[in-house]
């Protein structure tokens, strides 16, 4: 096992490698992946999501699709449809693009909702259903989704149930300086992406996402984790709370950043670094309010403040 959280973390250098100064979100979308979950990226255009997307899945020796979302893109295009071959006389199924690994959905917010929600299924079943066969994906299965700012040309925001089905989101944002100047330097005509090497099979990630089911947690920790996914839901300034659904994932990202600092146990600092990324686009604040991202990082800040951490030392069972 050890030398699988060895791999985890050569595989998280290595992308790091490609995207300067964003070692901290290239960590935690890998704890994403480690956790079996899909992330969501509301980013600009430009920062470098689709380069992130596809180191990810060399690195990890993953069959890596990307859909650019538009307005007419169709349901049919992701799940696949049926077509009359003259030569054998039949209907035969062509996949869509989700019969791959890791599907990067570019822009998602920029397709229609009957788009948006043939995802749904596959996102939480890993499965697709066609003209009444139900299909299964390859595993694993993640999604990579971007979403443009809310307010920008063209878009429209994701349903809620969709938004529930990623484990986290996040921002990459704009490189910091010395990063920025690094990666101008490096600028030479090659293509740095070709030269990535598989780290982790997809066997290996399968495996890893099976032994972090077996990381322990502590009664204590349990209800701490629960206590903090319960206090968002009376915020006043919040229509709906975060849902069990989240409840869930923080127990999985949990296990995952434990797993991967080399430990069989959660502590509750694992839950707290871990929170913010799982809860903050499951808000729904109430109609009047507008709640910008630093106003939502303000209240994930307020709810971990006002819940007590417990004291269960090193959390060892």
């Amino acid at each position: 096992m050890a030398d699988y959280r060895e791999k985890a973390r050569r595989a998280a250098d290595q992308v790091s490698r490609i995207l300067f100064g964003k070692e901290k979100e290239i960590q935690e979308m890998l704890l994403a992946m480690l956790a079996d979950g899909h992330i969501l990226l509301e980013d600009i255009p430009g920062v470098g999501k689709t380069t992130l997307a596809l180191a990810f899945s060399r690195t990890l020796g993953l069959d890596y699709r990307r859909v650019q979302f538009t307005p007419d893109v169709m349901p049919s295009d992701l799940t696949g449809f049926s077509i009359y071959r003259r030569e054998r006389e039949a209907f035969v199924y062509q996949p869509g693009s989700v019969f791959c690994n890791l599907l990067l959905a570019d822009e998602l917010n920029r397709t229609s909702p009957k788009t948006q929600s043939a995802l749904l299924e596959v996102m939480e079943e890993r499965r697709v259903t066609v003209e009444g066969v139900t299909r299964d994906v390859p595993r694993p299965f993640l999604v990579i989704a971007t979403q443009n700012p809310f307010g920008a040309a063209g878009t429209q925001l994701l349903p809620e149930a969709q938004l529930d089905r990623f484990l986290i989101s996040l921002s990459l944002g704009y490189p910091d300086f010395e990063s920025e100047l690094t990666m101008a330097k490096e600028i030479d005509g090659t293509n740095h992406i070709d030269s990535l090497q598989p780290v982790i099979t997809r066997e290996e990630l399968l495996e890893m996402q099976r032994s972090i089911h077996g990381v322990y947690m502590k009664e204590e920790v349990y209800r701490y984790l629960v206590a903090l996914v319960a206090a968002t839901r009376t915020q006043p300034s919040l229509e709906r709370g975060a849902s069990p659904r989240a409840t869930i994932a923080l127990v999985k990202l949990s296990k995952a950043a434990a797993w991967y600092q080399g430990r069989n146990f959660v502590t509750p600092n694992d839950v707290a670094d871990q929170f913010p990324y799982v809860i903050s686009h499951r808000l729904i604040p109430k109609a009047a309010v507008r709640l910008e991202q630093t106003a939502r990082e303000a209240l994930l800040r307020e709810v971990l403040r006002s819940v007590k951490k417990p004291a269960v030392g090193d959390g060892r069972p």
